[in-house]
């Protein structure tokens, strides 16, 4: 669905530029802003749902800056990524371009501790969309075959204004 507001203003504020295998750079070209803490960021489509939602995976790789002091990936930073991944995502299935929409609800629940130096990959699915809001859920994981699942969660995203 289509909030009104054209593309040329994502790639105003987003960079766009393809990469390897699919994915896709999901980095604010204005560095003074917080998701710069955990960029760079990627993003690309995923195989659809066995029901046929829509599913994406934004990555990020997580840093010492990024740890506790149990070594581990902070809570925040988890969090962090998963928001600006319902973002990135809706953007890749279309029910999305730059604008100012928010972020109305999260829920998440942690399931186990993120690893610092490997990707930490939010894999976001499409719940449902409606005509201005849009449901998601998902998992954070790490690890071959995402064996390892460090958070489960699931948002509400209210679109932009048109007008």
């Amino acid at each position: 669905m289509n909030d009104g507001i054209e593309e040329p203003k994502r790639r105003d504020h987003f960079s766009a530029a393809e990469l390897d295998g699919g994915w896709i750079s999901w980095d604010l070209k204005d560095a003074t802003r917080f998701n710069a803490f955990i960029e760079p960021l990627t993003v690309r489509l995923e195989s659809p749902t066995p029901d046929g939602r829509p599913r994406a995976r934004v990555r990020m790789v997580p840093e010492r800056k990024h740890s506790n002091l149990g070594d581990n990936v902070h809570g925040a930073v988890t969090l962090a990524l998963v928001d600006i991944a319902l973002f990135a995502a809706s953007h890749q299935f279309g029910s999305l371009n730059a604008g100012h929409s928010v972020t109305l609800d999260l829920s998440t629940q942690f399931v186990g501790a993120g690893r610092v130096g490997e990707p930490l990959d939010a894999v976001v699915e499409l719940v449902r969309e409606t005509g201005r809001l849009i449901f998601l859920r998902g998992l954070v994981v790490q690890g071959a075959d995402d064996s390892h699942i460090v958070l489960s969660f699931a948002g509400t995203i209210r679109k932009a204004s048109t007008g």
